[in-house]
């Protein structure tokens, strides 16, 4: 391999680690600021909002390509999955759940992933598939319904279930979107996405938006409420796209496996949790249904 190409695929692999030490820390991050100073639902309209922004200025540069009606209304099932309803629940899972479950709740998504497609696309769910599944959910459960010393509905339940929700409302979004992102840019796609969003958003979050008071932010909020706002969106963006250049589909999104890592780093950091044993068990049972549901093992298992 010539040393340039291995350079940017070294480029490419610090990039997308990059995007994924971002979206662990916003585990955290977005929890000192709220609900304090900014309502899970206000947070979120200004998320979108910017991102909308970001890209509706991008695509006046970088493409005018026409979208055909029948498009639109997938894009808007798309904003409606991979916006509204996943966003919307897990800023507000995350506000009353604690970092590490919710990091730890996100590793299902590729089996929230697989779920969706057997029921959108109709694939085969495999027995060692299955086996996978049941295994992530019963680690999942296991992290719902555990209190201190035995399993008993917790306080942070509801978060929790908003946190799995959320998982599968994106499983289904990955599923929606990969046949738009083949027909049209980046650009094109996400402008679309969170134009709609936007709308969808609006309701939920304008009342909390209005009452954020930014006069009370001092400094530290504000950097903050930067990193969540612009870090999480723009920057892990363009990390994940840079890598996308380079690497497969699958070697980025093997590093999804590191956001509970980092998140735990951070929270245990910045003093927001503490770990305790059925986090490792939980993770255990979650990773290992991950592992059993993944496409090169249920294939090589299934021949």
């Amino acid at each position: 391999m010539p040393i340039e190409t291995k350079g940017n695929h070294i480029l490419a692999h610090m990039a997308v680690l990059s995007a994924n030490l971002i979206y662990g820390a916003n585990y955290s991050v977005a929890k000192e600021v709220m609900p304090a100073f900014i309502q899970p639902f206000g947070f979120i309209l200004l998320r979108v909002l910017f991102t909308a922004i970001v890209f509706v200025l991008l695509a006046q540069f970088v493409t005018h390509e026409k979208v055909d009606f029948s498009d639109k209304k997938r894009f808007f099932l798309c904003a409606l999955f991979g916006v509204a309803i996943n966003q919307l629940l897990f800023f507000k899972g995350l506000d009353i759940t604690t970092p590490i479950n919710a990091a730890l709740m996100m590793t299902t998504n590729p089996i929230m992933v697989l779920i969706a497609a057997s029921l959108i696309l109709k694939d085969r769910i495999t027995w060692i598939r299955t086996l996978g599944i049941g295994l992530g959910i019963t680690g999942a459960s296991t992290l719902i319904l555990w209190n201190g010393g035995g399993l008993k509905l917790s306080g942070s339940l509801t978060g929790d279930i908003m946190i799995l929700i959320n998982s599968l409302s994106f499983g289904v979004f990955l599923i929606m979107v990969k046949p738009m992102m083949a027909k049209y840019s980046t650009v094109t796609v996400m402008k679309w996405v969170f134009m709609f969003g936007t709308i969808l958003v609006l309701p939920f979050g304008l009342g909390e938006f209005q009452d954020i008071k930014w006069s009370t932010f001092d400094t530290r909020i504000w950097l903050l409420t930067a990193f969540v706002v612009i870090g999480t969106t723009s920057l892990a963006y363009v990390f994940n796209t840079y890598a996308l250049k380079k690497l497969s589909p699958s070697e980025v999104s093997v590093y999804i496996y590191l956001q509970p890592l980092f998140a735990v780093m951070f929270a245990v950091l910045l003093g927001k949790d503490n770990l305790k044993t059925v986090h490792f068990l939980s993770a255990a049972l979650i990773f290992g249904g991950v592992y059993l549901a993944s496409d090169k093992l249920s294939a090589s298992k299934d021949k």
